[in-house]
């Protein structure tokens, strides 16, 4: 049976449950369920918190897990990632009062406050910077004012709360982080249950990204409407009653499906259908 680690609460929690539902696994059904079973699937999912999964899944007690790549690298645990999932994108960035510095090169002999120390850690050694990380919980932003670090290194989305506080951006992000399936270092890459889950979850992406698109066009324009929907592999094409005429079957980015059926309409197609894919495999 394959043991799978979930995250229990937090931005990862609801994402991970509802795509693992989507790829056909049952979900806990009340949050206090700390492991169910899932024996129709042969998988036995485990609710952790987010950032102990990767040491769970490095020890060799779990197989896969869920967790966000930024907790992956704090933890510094033996496990890798292996499928990029798509949601809780967050952006790590250095902060500081202005004229304080530039970048991380500035950042020699300071002090920076954050709540991810593997990470910020990690990126100061890789860029050859000697500096002192101070690990804080939450609220790194009052590191500054109260005069226990220089710079600070959180997650930034619109920068809001930092220019509210006086400090700004500095540099290039430290890292761009997302929900990620890991499985511990060395494992068996070619494992049959594992395998078969990715190719669940990666169903699970691509139906979310494309829809199912129909229609109807004269043979004089199939080319270029197949020019407009060329699908993955290509379009199906079958001929229609009335003479002249066939329909067209093909999968097509979802965020370019208005765009495609004006441009379809434009040139004489007809009976435009978009339809959701709930699931597949490519």
């Amino acid at each position: 049976m394959l043991r799978i680690a979930v995250p229990n609460k937090g931005s990862l929690s609801g994402p991970a449950a509802d795509m693992l539902h989507e790829a056909g696994y049952q979900q806990r059904r009340e949050s206090k369920e700390l492991r169910i079973v899932d024996p129709g699937n042969e998988v036995e999912f485990f609710y952790l918190r987010p950032r102990d999964i990767a040491i769970y899944v490095s020890s060799g007690r779990l197989d896969i897990g869920i967790t966000g790549r930024d907790l992956l690298v704090d933890s510094g645990a033996n496990a890798e990632e292996i499928l990029p999932l798509g949601f809780a994108r967050s952006t790590f960035r250095y902060a500081t009062k202005p004229g304080t510095a530039t970048g991380v090169t500035g950042l020699d002999g300071m002090t920076v406050a954050t709540s991810y120390e593997g990470i910020v850690a990690k990126h100061l050694a890789d860029n050859g910077i000697d500096a002192s990380v101070v690990h804080l919980d939450g609220a790194v932003e009052t590191a500054i004012e109260l005069g226990v670090a220089e710079v600070i290194a959180d997650v930034v989305e619109t920068g809001t709360s930092l220019r509210n506080a006086g400090l700004e951006v500095i540099g290039e992000p430290i890292m761009k982080s997302e929900a990620v399936v890991i499985r511990r270092t060395g494992a068996d890459a070619e494992e049959p249950k594992v395998l078969q889950f990715l190719r669940r979850l990666q169903g699970v992406l691509v139906a979310r990204t494309y829809v199912m698109m129909d229609y109807d066009c004269r043979v004089e324009q199939l080319e270029k409407a197949v020019a407009l929907t060329p699908g993955l592999e290509s379009p199906t094409v079958s001929p229609l009653h009335n003479e002249g005429w066939v329909a067209v079957r093909a999968m097509v980015p979802s965020k370019e499906a208005q765009r495609i059926m004006d441009d379809l309409y434009a040139i004489g197609a007809r009976a435009i259908l978009t339809t959701a894919i709930h699931a597949c495999r490519l």
